[in-house]
């Protein structure tokens, strides 16, 4: 008996030593110390895991209130649609006839009643007033306008100049949106003080347990790890709730990581401030757990990976190794989760927030199945992706076309994957184009072009254009689609007036969008009654990457309904020959000889498979299968043609200065025959003086009557924004894709223009809108 009890001591006190090496709870007795008594009732660790609910209940009211104001927006753009439709149909109906008179009279074929006589005035029709529903009305528009003039100023660029001794190149460091460094910063100041307001924050003696603040900053930051996972996703249930492309909350998901390290320092620096080592503890330690040599050995394990995580996430690090950032992170995120698993050991509710990470991430993989092309086996695509062609542009822009029967919306964007250039990189491309059946594929009816234009710069891209010159233009790849993701949250035709600003490649974002608002706007779906672009681009051949796209807007646009400036801001470098630069073309052997067998084994599975539905098809009948095989060649070949574009005559330069910057003239007949009374209103080719001036003055446009006009010189856009709003409607949506000194431009002017809405007036505008799109996607 005596054993016994002896035995039953000597597991209390084991677990209570355990209990103690391991910092979980210490269990408080009659006989505990004052100290441990008045620490357990002013923080007692059992009721530690409210910390980690903060941290939820925080998340959840943000959450929320995004949701709030994305329904208030999407039930009021529905309104406004459905109010508008309603109208024109109501005025289809009632509209009066086209003459003047009245029908004639049967009998005698005449009639000389007027029902609007010509000598008197006709009566004014009364303006259209939209009703103020509870999903539109005053208060809460001036209440958003006042959020918007707040967070809509960005910081401003930081310029970095050029240091040639050091091979630094020039560049422009853009930083997150006021919006999102409100959200950080509140988020930084709720984990702080909800860290050290409660106290204690130690304990007078480790004996007496782990320090509350190291408790309180573990739990903050385990209960994060769920919103960071989730907010990483391209397929997660945050933007279905909010409807915010994951590329715009991968920017909270980066600031997420951040503050989940610096929670984890907080938790880390206690435990060495008041060590387990002290008062007898290590040796504790060591009787116990022999074989584990370092104490703090699971925390270490854990904190690595993350420190690593955040280090080569900074952005000037991704930008320097994209290709590693993209290969590392996912598997180093894999380990970090496994090493908190073992370091938490499901001490409170830990455990609860590790598997709900685990479990947001699998599913967010599972339903990016959905999103793959080559997933689905009722697809001519499955398991061996699409077919594409790859096109040379000017400028050296390369456009990639591939005939999909995946469907997207204006805006969104995909990743792509080309075996045939490069097996392990996925890249993010804006698609181009518009997926509608005024647009059908040569490929079938189920088939839609998708178009992705971008100007090669190093990786991926510039592998694609140099794949594109050494196999000519009627070579095909295989293309492997991950998407569509991201978009607009807001629709364009809810909008009385619409402002599009675009830089250089930043059009490519637009074009669709452009597409679709004419498409509606003819067949009145759309409320939008004025439509500005504004394009700053370099040189005039640009403007060939979608010389189509505008010619059907100039065409097919409603009268006077759509204003296009164009703004040629460079001209192209002259070699001594006096022909363009060419760039260069390094040679990859070894790379090309394996990526070329890659793209012949997708290639073979692809014409395998549409032999055997070619014979299936046939049923035994040999004239019938020889006709769908030639069909098959020709539905092949059937991708769209390149482009060849004749060299550009030779500018004027002077003598002395072969390198001068110029630009040659263009003549448009010979790039497109079909369409020669379409121009872009350029001037004629400019003198001397001109291009001198270039820089500092707008030259005098043609073609300013029909709102086609292109002008030499930056665009002026606080100036032409000011000029735009005295005819904007009630509401009006500014959209910008460019470099960071054009977004922060526009972002500014903007925001200074919510006045108009939240300050009240006659002016009667509701909202003033601004979409902003990453330049590199």
């Amino acid at each position: 008996m005596a054993q016994s009890q002896h035995l039953r001591a000597g597991t209390k006190t084991s677990e209570s030593l355990m209990s103690l090496v391991e910092r979980v709870n210490i269990p408080v007795t009659k006989n505990s110390p004052p100290g441990l008594q008045a620490a357990a009732k002013q923080d007692p660790w059992s009721k530690s895991g409210k910390y980690a609910l903060g941290w939820v209940y925080f998340s959840i009211i943000l959450l929320l209130f995004t949701i709030a104001i994305h329904l208030y927006h999407w039930m009021s753009d529905r309104i406004r649609r459905a109010t508008h439709k309603e109208v024109v149909a109501k005025s289809s109906m009632t509209s009066s006839p086209d003459d003047d008179y009245e029908m004639a009279n049967m009998p005698t074929n005449n009639s000389t009643n007027m029902f609007f006589p010509r000598h008197t005035p006709h009566p004014q029709p009364a303006e259209e007033e939209e009703e103020e529903t509870f999903l539109s009305f005053g208060p809460l528009n001036r209440l958003i306008a006042l959020l918007r003039y707040i967070f809509y100023r960005p910081l401003p660029v930081l310029k970095i100049p050029a240091v040639r001794a050091l091979r630094i190149r020039k560049r422009e460091i853009s930083f997150p949106s006021s919006g999102v460094i409100f959200l950080v910063a509140a988020a930084l100041i709720f984990v702080t003080l909800y860290s050290f307001v409660p106290q204690p924050l130690y304990y007078t003696s480790i004996q007496f347990g782990s320090p509350p603040l190291a408790i309180r900053a573990g739990m903050l930051a385990v209960a994060m790890m769920p919103w960071i996972v989730a907010l990483s996703m391209k397929a997660n249930l945050v933007s279905l709730l909010t409807g915010i492309g994951h590329e715009r909350l991968n920017v909270l998901h980066r600031w997420g990581g951040y503050i989940c390290l610096f929670l984890s320092l907080i938790h880390t620096i206690p435990f060495y401030v008041t060590p387990v080592w002290d008062h007898g503890g290590l040796a504790v330690f060591k009787s116990y757990f022999r074989g584990q040599s370092y104490i703090y050995g699971t925390g270490v394990a854990a904190l690595v990976p993350l420190i690593f995580l955040c280090v080569h996430s900074l952005p000037f690090l991704r930008a320097w190794m994209y290709e590693l950032f993209v290969a590392m992170h996912v598997p180093v995120s894999i380990v970090f989760l496994g090493m908190l698993f073992w370091h938490c050991h499901n001490y409170l509710t830990s455990w609860n927030y590790l598997w709900a990470t685990a479990a947001i991430w699998l599913t967010s993989y599972c339903v990016r199945l959905f999103f793959l092309n080559w997933t689905n086996p009722w697809r001519m695509s499955w398991l061996i992706g699409e077919e594409a062609a790859v096109t040379i542009l000017p400028e050296n822009a390369v456009k990639v076309t591939v005939p999909t029967q995946v469907k997207w919306r204006p805006g969104q964007y995909v990743y792509l994957r080309m075996p045939g250039i490069s097996v392990f990189e996925n890249h993010p491309f804006t698609i181009a184009s518009l997926c509608s059946e005024d647009f059908p594929s040569d490929y079938g009816e189920q088939y839609r072009d998708m178009v992705l234009v971008f100007r090669p710069f190093g990786g991926f891209t510039r592998k694609v254009l140099n794949a594109a010159i050494d196999n000519g233009p009627m070579h095909t790849y295989r293309a492997f689609i991950d998407g569509p993701y991201g978009g607009m949250q807001r629709e364009l035709a809810s909008f009385d007036t619409v402002i599009l600003f675009a830089g250089g490649s930043g059009i490519t974002a637009i074009v669709s969008h452009l597409l679709d608002l004419i498409k509606k706007m003819r067949d009145s779906k759309a409320v939008t009654k004025q439509v500005h672009v504004v394009w700053a681009l370099k040189r005039p051949e640009t403007m060939e990457w979608f010389k189509e796209e505008l010619r059907i807007c100039r065409e097919y646009a409603p009268p006077e309904t759509v204003n296009c400036q164009f703004f040629i801001t460079g001209a192209k470098r002259i070699g001594p020959n006096g022909f363009p630069l060419p760039p260069p073309s390094p040679s990859r052997p070894v790379s090309d000889l394996v990526h070329g067998k890659i793209d012949k084994v997708f290639h073979g599975v692809a014409s395998k498979r549409n032999s055997a539905l070619i014979r299936e098809e046939a049923a035994g009948d040999i004239e019938k299968e020889r006709e769908l095989r030639r069909e098959n060649e020709d539905g092949i070949s059937a991708l769209p043609a390149p482009t060849f574009l004749p060299p550009p005559k030779k500018a004027h330069t002077r003598a002395n200065r072969p390198d001068r910057l110029t630009i040659p003239s263009i003549n448009t007949n010979q790039l497109n025959v079909n369409n020669k009374n379409f121009d872009f209103g350029f001037p004629s080719t400019p003198t001397m003086l001109q291009k001198n001036l270039m820089r500092f003055a707008f030259l005098p446009t043609a073609n300013k009557k029909t709102g086609w006009h292109t002008e030499y010189g930056r665009p002026d856009i606080p100036f032409m924004l000011r000029g735009f709003g005295r005819e904007f409607g009630k509401r009006t949506c500014v959209f910008v894709c460019g470099p960071p000194g054009m977004r922060v431009d526009v972002q500014n002017c903007v925001a200074s223009m919510q006045q108009k809405v939240w300050g009240g007036g006659e002016c009667g505008r509701e909202e003033i809108y601004l979409h902003t799109e990453n330049y590199a996607i």
